[in-house]
């Protein structure tokens, strides 16, 4: 069984296409400034990649709108001139959210670029721009399929400019060796670009990608061919330092106003073109975006995505391994510690970073992370030292084989001075997982086995699955198995809950109409069963659903659904603090659900969701979503909004839960940004606000003021008894980050 086993991974793998012609990219001596216009004599020279065939609406003819592109290089940077042509007189009316750095979804116009540096199929960098010149960096993991897969979250020094003019809108990048990872000596990379249109709505690529993958799928790239192999880009080193000073008060606690000034800093470190290692100080976090809330009626955690810019490189090195809902490790978890009197998490104070990450050779990947978090006398917390070691190896054409080691581990009688490894305060993860992806992008999915280790030894610490996607025009099919431990235990990891047997699958039927107002539509069925050894069968749900996608982008997805829940633990559906219902009962009901999103490119868009039917032994209807205004172009005007009604029997509890999240962001410039974001959340009886300016004064070097107020929006909470709008916790932050190339 083990080698039948083996067989059908490696033919899968090797599905396989025919590969299309590259482009030639040539070395020169001459000056090129960016500024958006196309002026420089060697851009008639360049060879042009043109020819771009359609994405969206279809995938069967050439861009209705004529895209051209050109490429040079000389010993420090890689240019690129981009040319997009237009159906409309005069300038285009393109479409942009704001000026901010980092757009993303289907209201914008631009051109990107994808870089596969490795030819591995698997990872690459983006770069794009749009006609007003704003910027956008990301990195693409796990062959860009999927959409975790995609991150625009991390940020590197580069450079670029566009112009506007009669029926069409030029671009002129300009992007650094040192900005980028490769392998030296490599004669090629894969590469490839696709542009939006909001006029049109079409979406269009060099190298074609069937429409039923993602438009970032690495599977399909071309060649890019360089006229010499390439050599390291020389000493890459940038220190990053940063000034922070704040004053806070909390009000709830009733202590003092304090005011302090911290000071810390980052280090990237190529040591070679491929392998990066990256050094945090005192490291802080205090102008990240804040966390949008959510409306929590389940009875496990909330994910909540990384952020932070030091976690960010190679991310999918560390955080790719298991599946969604079960990591055997999660960033996040640093830097957060537990007051267990007030039963809540507090942020615990990253003394130091190490992170080293990137490729040794064309065909391994390797990530080492160390950390350590400071030790908090006031909730009894122990100094933690924080060890992740990992690697990746490829196999067959695209797949890989992964193996990552996360140890936690506390240093005993820190609070009293001594600084010495505790041999009871740890708790250890070893887990080793496989990535199938077929050359053709067809078959994709994981197969893993992870392990805990704490100081009391138990049995059942185990967490194994296999996810396995099957996708072509017509069929989009996956399957889930998994089988967690009743005692896996992974504490710098994200488990969403443990001692299950689990089996999920989904399927889809798409048709594709010759023409009309429709682009995609049709049914789906899926399901997913949870059960153990104790109480068999304690969760499924079972739905049958229609999606409808149309050619102006607008989207409907409806599903009726049944679902049954049995109780292990007593659960209050309201979530507050209601009588419970009592463990080992058991809940069957029925509901419909339903999504819409209207056009983005639309200066006024929407997008709503809602379930009613059923809900445990009551009922329950849900109205969310968001409704933006876009004042092009200097930003959007947004709001989003949840609502839920509960209605149980008597003696248990009812609720009418409301979230609503104004959000103004406005950018003056492509160098100055503020946000201001404002959250009532009834659920946990909040209103916080959080208000940030930044001004990019140079490139990746940001002055930023991050106010936040939070206050109580209820009478009474935890049994006090507190008035209305009545102060909780208030900052306000000044940070000076400064990128300096050495």
């Amino acid at each position: 069984m083990r080698s039948i086993f083996f067989v059908i991974i490696g033919f899968l793998s090797h599905v396989g296409f025919a590969q299309m012609p590259g482009l030639s990219i040539s070395k020169i001596d001459e000056d090129i400034v960016i500024d958006g216009n196309l002026d420089e004599c060697i851009w008639n020279d360049a060879e042009v990649a043109d020819n771009f065939m359609q994405f969206f609406p279809s995938d069967t003819s050439y861009a209705q709108l004529k895209t051209e592109i050109r490429m040079a290089y000389d010993d420090n940077n890689i240019y690129i001139a981009a040319k997009m042509y237009n159906n409309s007189p005069g300038k285009g009316k393109y479409v942009t959210p704001s000026l901010r750095r980092d757009f993303k979804g289907d209201a914008n116009d631009g051109i990107s670029i994808l870089f596969d540096t490795f030819k591995d199929r698997t990872n690459a960098f983006i770069f794009g721009v749009n006609p007003f010149g704003v910027q956008r960096e990301g990195l693409i993991s796990n062959g860009g399929s999927g959409g975790g897969s995609f991150s625009l979250n991390w940020d590197n020094k580069w450079y670029a400019e566009a112009k506007q003019y009669d029926g069409y809108w030029t671009a002129e990048l300009s992007i650094p060796f040192k900005t980028l990872r490769f392998k030296e000596g490599l004669s090629s990379w894969y590469i490839n670009f696709f542009r939006i249109d909001s006029q049109t709505g079409e979406r269009s690529t060099w190298s074609p990608i069937p429409q039923n993958f993602s438009i970032t799928s690495n599977a399909f790239n071309r060649e890019l061919i360089w006229d010499t192999p390439l050599k390291k880009p020389g000493a890459n080193i940038s220190i990053i330092p940063h000034i922070t000073t704040a004053q806070e008060r909390d009000f709830e606690k009733g202590t003092p106003k304090k005011s302090n000034m911290d000071y810390g800093g980052d280090a990237k470190i190529a040591l070679s073109s491929a392998l990066n290692l990256d050094i945090t100080i005192n490291p802080d976090f205090s102008q990240v975006d804040v966390d949008q809330q959510v409306t929590n009626l389940d009875r496990f955690e909330i994910f909540f995505p990384e952020r932070r810019q030091f976690f960010l490189e190679n991310a999918d090195l560390f955080s790719d391994f298991g599946v969604d809902r079960m990591r055997p490790f999660f960033s996040r978890r640093i830097g957060v510690a537990e007051d267990t009197l007030a039963e809540e998490n507090v942020q615990n104070k990253i003394l130091y970073g190490v992170r080293l990450s990137g490729k040794v050779n064309n065909n391994l990947r390797v990530g080492f992370l160390n950390m350590q978090g400071e030790q908090d006398r006031r909730i009894g917390q122990l100094s933690t030292n924080y060890t992740v070691a990992t690697f990746q190896q490829k196999v067959f054409s695209r797949s890989n084989i992964g193996m990552i080691l996360v140890n936690k581990q506390a240093f005993k009688d820190s609070l009293d001075g001594s600084f010495t490894l505790s041999p009871i305060e740890y708790n250890r993860i070893i887990g080793l997982d496989y990535n199938l992806a077929s050359i053709n992008n067809r078959w994709n999915g994981k197969f893993f086995y992870h392990r805990s280790f704490d100081p009391v030894q138990l049995d059942s610490t185990f967490a194994t699955g296999a996810d396995i996607q099957y996708n072509t025009l017509k069929w989009d099919v996956s399957t889930t198995l998994q089988n967690i431990g009743a005692n896996y235990n992974p504490e710098v990891g994200f488990a969403r809950r443990v001692d299950y047997q689990r089996v999920a699958s989904s399927s889809w039927y798409n048709f594709y109409p010759a023409s009309g107002a429709i682009q995609r539509h049709g049914p789906g069925f899926d399901f997913d069963l949870y059960k153990n050894q104790t109480f068999g069968i304690t969760d499924f749900d079972i739905n049958a659903m229609y999606q409808v996608r149309f050619t102006n982008m607008t989207n409907l997805n409806v599903r009726f659904r049944r679902e049954y829940v049995y109780l292990i633990d007593s659960f209050d559906p309201t979530r507050t603090e209601s009588l419970e219902l009592a463990a080992g009962t058991s809940y069957g009901y029925n509901m419909l659900m339903g999504w819409f999103n209207s056009n983005e490119r639309k200066r006024f868009s929407y997008g709503f969701d809602t379930r009613f039917g059923g809900y445990f032994n009551g009922n329950r209807i849900n109205l969310g979503g968001d409704i933006k205004y876009r004042y092009q172009p200097y930003g959007i005007l947004s709001m989003n909004f949840s609502y839920n009604r509960i209605r149980l029997p008597q003696p248990y509890g009812n609720a009418d839960i409301f979230l609503v999240g104004p959000k103004f962001d406005f950018t003056f410039t492509k160098n100055i940004f503020w946000t201001t974001f404002v959250q009532y959340n009834s659920q946990i009886e909040n209103l916080n606000i959080n208000s940030r300016l930044q001004w990019r004064f140079k490139p990746v070097s940001d002055l930023f003021i991050v106010y936040t107020d939070n206050y109580f929006a209820s009478a009474i909470e935890h049994g006090e008894v507190f008035q209305i709008g009545q102060p909780k916790y208030r900052s306000l932050v000044l940070k000076l980050t400064y990128w300096l190339n050495l």
